[in-house]
Formats: structure tokens, sequence, C-alpha cells
């Protein structure tokens, strides 16, 4: 069975192809999921502040941040395998690397590595499958991507509990999976994207400032979201150990914001695909960054109800960094989303070094429930900054 180019994926890359990538998002998505609370909890349990802590954890989006200045030029000329095998491998070293350098700077420098592989792969599968999706369904079949990721992502904090079999147990789990990507993702066909010469010519929006003025609204979802993540996954189990959760607590609450985005996700790119995008990630935005800011209110006893707002929040907002690329593909020329999807992994990338080190000095310095203030008003802000934008037609 072939995907045609029809159905959201061009001709020849089949089913199974696409079964493939998937589950490698998936895999991926694990690993970043457990790694962000699981180094956290360990630096935090042999004192390091909340505040130094954030910075470590920064330095993953750093590596991301850094390697979209070169990323699109290896993808336009080996194509896309190579890229997410590269990706895969670089992972894999820092993954048998962590447990045996015990170290606060090695393992800054092994986050930094991890991002570079990270945004690699996914920068790959984004663009591959945002890039053959029609206008008309675009939404859902990027919303499945999120999904896979999302569903990794969700499962990754679990593999905190096997921390009592000892500090190798987690990692050697993640290793196994990492594995098993690399062997499925050796299997897949290679493709290179379509050349700004050939899909719009002279006459195609080629330099970055012009690609972000035309979807700037759209890529500041990537932001929010990079954001978002790396707040939660790196100083949340910071913050549950402060206000007293334990530690299975902290592990039960990271991934129920994945469940909800798993539960909205696909039908939040079906109502996007048949009501347009920005009205969606408006409501989105606005609903969401109330959940987030009403969190400290029923941390003080209520763990219940922090799980249901976690479930909203994440339902909600889950979906912003895949919304916001079927939103950025519908405003710019298709020839120009290798360069769009670039803009959008810097962006998710400074979120993601912004997201700790606001939570965590915030933290430090202020009030220990800020981290959900910041969160809540930042999405909020991004509904009503949906006023202002007019996307021009191309």
């Amino acid at each position: 069975m072939t995907l045609s180019h029809e159905r959201g994926l061009e001709s020849p890359f089949q089913l199974r192809h696409y079964l493939t990538l998937i589950t490698v998002v998936i895999i991926a998505g694990m690993n970043q999921g457990l790694l962000l609370p699981l180094l956290t909890l360990l630096l935090d349990k042999t004192g390091v502040s909340t505040g130094v802590n954030g910075l470590n954890a920064a330095a993953l989006y750093i590596g991301t941040f850094a390697t979209m200045f070169w990323i699109e030029k290896p993808v336009r000329r080996f194509g896309y395998k190579p890229v997410i095998v590269g990706g895969i491998l670089i992972v894999l070293v820092t993954l048998i690397l962590f447990p045996l350098f015990p170290n606060f700077w090695v393992w800054l420098l092994l986050r930094f590595l991890v991002g570079v592989g990270d945004s690699g792969l996914h920068y790959s599968t984004q663009l591959w499958i945002v890039s053959r999706s029609p206008a008309d369904k675009r939404g859902r079949y990027i919303s499945l991507y999120g999904m896979a990721y999302g569903a990794g992502f969700s499962l990754g904090p679990l593999g905190i509990n096997l921390l009592p079999y000892g500090m190798w147990a987690p990692f050697l789990a993640t290793m196994l999976c990492t594995v098993v990507s690399l062997l499925f993702v050796s299997r897949l066909p290679n493709a290179l994207p379509e050349t700004v010469k050939r899909e719009q010519g002279a006459q195609a929006v080629t330099t970055y400032p012009a690609v972000f003025r035309l979807a700037w609204y759209a890529l500041l979802t990537s932001f929010l979201y990079g954001y978002m993540e790396s707040s939660m996954n790196s100083n949340f189990p910071a913050y549950g150990l402060r206000i007293g959760m334990s530690d299975a607590w902290i592990s039960l609450l990271l991934p129920v914001i994945g469940i909800g985005s798993l539960i909205l996700q696909l039908p939040l790119g079906i109502w996007s695909d048949r009501w347009g995008r920005k009205p969606i990630l408006m409501t989105a935005g606005l609903i969401g960054g109330a959940a987030f800011a009403a969190v400290p209110f029923a941390a003080q006893g209520n763990l219940l109800l922090v799980l249901i707002l976690f479930g909203l929040a994440g339902g909600l907002v889950g979906s912003f960094f895949t919304l916001g690329l079927a939103y950025a593909a519908d405003v710019v020329p298709k020839a120009v989303l290798p360069r769009t999807n670039v803009i959008a992994s810097v962006l998710f990338s400074m979120g993601s070094i912004t997201g700790p080190n606001i939570g965590g000095f915030s933290m430090q310095y202020f009030s220990v429930h800020s981290m959900f203030y910041w969160l809540g008003g930042a999405y909020v802000l991004f509904a009503l900054l949906g006023l202002w934008f007019r996307p021009k037609a191309h």
C-alpha cells in the first residue's frame, strides 16, 4: 500500500514506512520525556539549587538551538534519513555516558549533545510530514505526528520508577528503546525536500526575516510549546518536592499533560482544518493559560484537582507546536517550508532555554508557584495577540 500525495505523503513513501517513522518519533519522545525530569531529580537530590538545575536542563535546548543554524543544508543535500540516523546515534551515545559520568559539568555537555541529536531527528520528521500534507488535511496529519511524540513523552517520566533498581536502570531501558528505533529507521527509504527553484522560482520568499514576517503568529506557538515543555519537565519535579509531593506523584502528574494532549491532539487538528487554525489556537491558549494559572491554588492540598488542570492545559496547548507548523504551512509558500521549520525550531529552542531559567530562578528568588503564573500569562497574552495578526495571501 502506498500513501499518495492526496493522502498526505508523497509516493513512493509507503504506509509501513510512515508507521515506522511514527514509531521512531514515539521513542524519541520517550527519551526526552524521561531525561528531563530524571536528571533534574538526580541533581536536586545532590543539593543543586533550582536555578542552577534549570541552567543544566537548558543545555539540551541550547544544543537544539545551535543545530538549527546548519541543519537545513545537510537535509537538503543528503535527505531526511541520514539526518534522522545521525540524530539517533548521537542520543544513543549520550545515554550510555550519563550513568558512567554522574557529574554536573559532564551532564551539561551530554544534554547539549542530546539537543543536537533530537534536533536533527525532529526537524527531518516534521518537515517530511508537513511538506507532503494537503492543505485541507494538514492539521490532522501533523497532529498524528504530535500524538506520536506526545505518547512517547507521556510514557517517558514513568521510567523514574526504575530508580529503586539503581541509577543505571532507567538509562538502560531508554537505551534499548533507542536501539530499536535505530533498527526501524534503517529500513526507511530516503527522500529529499523540494527546492525553492523548482517550486516557486524567483518570486519565492527566501530570507528568514521575510518568512517570519509572513507567519510570526503561527511561529510563536513553537516558542510557547518549548517554554511549557521544558519548564514543566525541568522545574516541576523541583516544584513538587518543595511543596511536599512524593516522587510517585511527580511521575504520575507529568504524563497527564501529555495524555491530555493525546486526547485532544487529533480533534484540535480536525477542528483547525474545519474552522480555521487561528481561532482554535486563540481559544486553546486562553483556556489553557487560565488552567496553568489556577494550579498554585489547587496545589495547596488538592492533587486531584491539579491532575485535572494539567490534563486540561496539556490537552489544549499540547498541540501548539504541531498546529503552529500547520498554520505556518498555510501562510507561507510551500517551497520555503524547510526555512520555516528552521525558524520554528529556533523559537522552540529559545522557549525551551527560557523556560527552565525563568521558572528555576523565579522559584528560587520569588514564589515557589511563580512558574505557573508565567505559563498562564504567556498563553493568555498569545491569545490576545491573535487579534492583531492578519495573514497575507501568497
